[in-house]
Formats: structure tokens, sequence, C-alpha cells
């Protein structure tokens, strides 16, 4: 790996498949030990055992099936973690559903609502649990997964498109509030990944995520997508001392040149690049709309 996490200690929620998964992968490969968290046991302990192969004496890895959308929940991941290892050096917000499909005025409530607990809720509260450990130490990395939500609309998959908008803010936000205690926020747009949450939106069919989103999936799904490897190395650089003063943005793993960054620090904490904001009229050369 490019980036060392020797010694380093990570939570990675969502890992027993997935992109989740290859983002622990990458992180044992770098010399990181290594708490995966999923509601799927059975999953779970199958990676956990496909971890071990790859990890050194020196790495551990450990696994709890948890959901993070109940506060016990969160706090036990973050205390095992910090029982079994000392410390938390790396947290990786990776959980996340697509939740209902369809008209928002015809979707199931209940599932729309669990959407945002899952995504918006589960980051948060893991946010919440594990923060304590890193304010004492004044070192941390907290990474966000985001996704085409955050950033365009997303007919007929509403709660998913509302939910990465509040991570993303929220990552934004979150890095304001720790920037003193040496604490890096940032989220991460993956690009398009063939996971089992394109075979949802498959499954759903046209009816109900709408025709143009059900044929790029199609288009996606038979090309393969982007791979998750860009993604995965992005997870591993913003972990990675490598990073130390990136924050409060949100970074495409796919299009953005991440690895020249840290050259540019002074240039980056002075401006609103790579973030989340409105776009004025002024901004795109028109005449009107502003006072």
């Amino acid at each position: 790996m490019p980036y060392s996490l020797h010694g380093k200690v990570a939570i990675v929620t969502g890992s027993n498949q997935g992109l989740g998964r290859k983002i622990a992968e990458c992180y044992v490969d770098a010399g990181a030990s290594v708490v995966l968290c999923a509601r799927d046991e059975a999953l779970l302990v199958r990676a956990r055992a496909d971890l071990l192969q790859r990890a050194s004496a020196a790495q551990g890895v450990e696994a709890v099936a948890s959901d993070v959308s109940d506060p016990a929940g969160a706090d036990r991941v973050a205390s095992l973690a910090v029982t079994r290892f000392g410390k938390v050096d790396v947290l990786v917000n990776n959980a996340g559903v697509y939740g209902p499909m369809g008209c928002v005025e015809e979707v199931d409530w209940t599932e729309w609502t669990r959407a945002l607990q899952i995504n918006v809720l589960g980051s948060v509260l893991m946010a919440r649990a594990v923060l304590p450990a890193m304010k004492a130490r004044r070192k941390g990395k907290i990474i966000q997964l985001s996704g085409g939500g955050a950033t365009s609309p997303m007919p007929r998959v509403s709660a998913y498109a509302a939910s990465k908008a509040a991570v993303v803010r929220f990552a934004e936000t979150l890095a304001e509030e720790v920037r003193e205690f040496g604490i890096d926020v940032n989220a991460i747009a993956p690009g398009a990944l063939n996971t089992r949450m394109l075979d949802e939106v498959l499954s759903a069919g046209p009816e109900k995520v709408g025709r143009a989103f059900y044929d790029r999936s199609v288009s996606q799904k038979e090309t393969g997508g982007g791979g998750m490897d860009a993604a995965a190395s992005l997870s591993v650089f913003l972990a990675s001392d490598a990073s130390d003063g990136i924050t409060a943005k949100l970074i495409s793993a796919v299009w953005d040149d991440w690895g020249s960054w840290p050259a540019h620090l002074d240039e980056l904490r002075s401006t609103d690049v790579y973030t989340l904001r409105r776009v004025t009229a002024r901004d795109r050369g028109l005449g009107w709309g502003e006072k």
C-alpha cells in the first residue's frame, strides 16, 4: 500500500460485504488493526476470518454484530475497539441503505425514516461514540461515505438522497467543531459501484426508480461500474498521516487528484472548494437574481 497505517486502529461500519469489506481489507494490508461492524452476523464472522488470514501477528481483527443506528449499538462498537486496542484512530462510516424506492407520497413511511436512521443517525451516533477517545489523544480521522444523492437530485430515491446530503453537511460541521483537537473529518463520493445496492435498484425496476435511473443502472451493471479500488485507496489515504490537515471536504474518489492535496493545505483551508454550497446566478455568469 502506498500509505502506511501501521499501528493504527480503525472501525469500519457495514464491513461484512461490498465497499466496507474492501476498505477493511485495504486497511489490514496497510498495517492497521480493524474492528468490523455490521448487522448480518454470519457474513461478519466470515469477513473476520478472511481478514485474519491477511493480518500479521502484530495486528488484530475484531468483529461485532451491531446496529449503529441504535445508541447502545454504536457505543458497543466503540467500547470494543477501546477495550481491545486502547484507542480509536479512524472511524469509517460506511453502513448505509438506499431505503424505499418510488414516489415519496407512495413509499412506506417507516422504511423512509428507517433509511435516515441508518444513514444519518448511524453516522452521527458512531461519531459521538468515538470522539471522546479521539479528543483525549488530540488526533483522529472520521471518514464518511457519501454518494450521488449528496450533490444531485435523485427522484424516487428521496430518502437516500436526503440522507447523503445530510451526512456530508454533518461531516463539514463536525470538522469545524473538532478542528482544534487535531481530528480530520471528510466525506467520500466513491463513484458508481456494483454492489448489493445496485442490485436493489435493478430489482425495483423502472416503475419504482424511474426509467432514466434504471437504464443507467443497467448500463453500470453491464460495464462493471467504476470498481471499488479508487474509493478504498482514498479511504486509506484519508486514514493515514499523509492526509493530516485535510478536513471538511467532500472528495471524489474517481475524479479528484487527492494525492496531490497535501501540497495545497493552505489553499484548501482558506477556500470552500470541494464542499456543499449554494450556487447563485452570479456564479454562473448570469446578470440577474442578486441585489
